[in-house]
């Protein structure tokens, strides 16, 4: 598990490991999200790069049959 400390501004770095993994560059934005105790942290991807990358996922959906 990765801890990091709050700085007096309230700002924390991200581990390189992480940041390598998720391709995060500098100046990228985040989307933070707040669950509970926990918060998140979501790049913010462009949709122009979001292209794609469902690619081979199964669209089939299992329905119950119609009740009469």
């Amino acid at each position: 598990m990765k801890t990091v400390t709050v700085s007096p501004k309230y700002q924390v770095v991200i581990p390189r490991d992480v940041r390598e993994m998720l391709n995060i560059k500098p100046g990228e934005k985040m989307q933070v999200i707040n669950y509970g105790n926990r918060i998140e942290l979501v790049p913010v991807k462009k949709m122009k790069t979001m292209r794609g990358f469902l690619k081979g996922i199964d669209t089939t959906v299992i329905r119950e049959k119609e009740r009469v």
